[in-house]
């Protein structure tokens, strides 16, 4: 007896006259978003769809990063930390993918992007203002940053804005302040375009809700996501600098920089410094409140 046919029928239910209506293609844009790959190299190479597409997507998820992170920015000025961790765990997702797609892109040999790497002329990822915005969110500020935009306005404007808010870390630290924890008052109020450095005070709050998380249980939460969130970024930033590797070698970035070593540099800095430093400053529960 012949198996049943390989076919589904449409349920009675389903919507196919469409006119006048909003359609899947329409909601979401998708003759705008799919005509955006314009590759340059002429003929069209094969690979550039693959590169257009890497760096498209991850603008995209980029964007959702800034939406999320910006939210949970406004949730910790409200002193409402439990509504941010669900936040960052939508924040983790987003990074894994993130993460991801370098597996893809590193899929493209060194010969096949040399066939169109020209094309891109001076375009580099350094000139991407949503990353640089995300860096601004979570507290690596550099005024210098804002060199490659001055020609758009409405970027440079939105990253000046950014570049004089506290980022998520500062409004953290002041969070804490309002709680009665003895954040030093030059983190509570200080020039926000300038990089954060590092405070032994700092620390010293964060050693005391590490060895009292019963009494400090949402804080201690909130230090948890934050190194969550910065250890991925890292790994983001590293597998960003091995598939550059892979890619190009120690050739010289398309937008002037060194490449790979102007990559490695990144994975010197610190969103959150304290509450990397703290983890060496603890003590086993059994020696706490002991003379040395």
């Amino acid at each position: 007896m012949p198996g049943p046919m390989n076919k589904r029928d449409l349920e009675p239910g389903i919507i196919t006259d469409l006119a006048g209506r909003t359609t899947y293609g329409e909601y979401l844009q998708l003759d705008r978003l799919l005509s955006a790959q314009v590759p340059r190299s002429q003929p069209p190479h094969h690979d550039e769809l693959l590169f257009i597409i890497q760096h498209q997507t991850s603008e995209l998820w980029m964007k959702l990063l800034i939406h999320e992170l910006s939210a949970c920015i406004r949730y910790v000025q409200a002193d409402k930390l439990e509504p941010s961790f669900k936040i960052f765990a939508r924040v983790a997702h987003i990074q894994r993918m993130l993460f991801e797609q370098w597996s893809v892109l590193a899929t493209l040999t060194p010969n096949e992007y040399l066939e169109f790497r020209d094309t891109l002329g001076p375009a580099s990822g350094f000139q991407s203002w949503q990353y640089r915005a995300l860096e601004f969110l979570l507290g690596n500020k550099d005024v210098n940053a804002l060199g490659p935009f001055r020609h758009q306005p409405d970027v440079h404007g939105e990253l000046e804005r950014l570049l004089q808010s506290p980022s998520l870390y500062d409004e953290f630290l002041r969070h804490l302040a309002r709680m009665g924890h003895a954040v030093p008052a030059n983190r509570v109020e200080r020039d926000w375009r300038q990089p954060y450095e590092k405070s032994p005070e700092v620390v010293e709050v964060f050693r005391r809700i590490y060895e009292d998380t019963d009494t400090h249980w949402d804080a201690y939460e909130m230090c948890e996501k934050l190194v969550d969130t910065e250890e991925r970024f890292q790994l983001w930033r590293y597998r960003h600098m091995m598939t550059v590797m892979r890619i190009i070698g120690f050739k010289q970035g398309t937008g002037g920089s060194s490449g790979v070593a102007f990559l490695r540099k990144a994975l010197d800095l610190r969103f959150f410094p304290e509450l990397w430093d703290v983890r060496t400053e603890l003590a086993p529960p059994s020696a706490r409140g002991k003379a040395p």
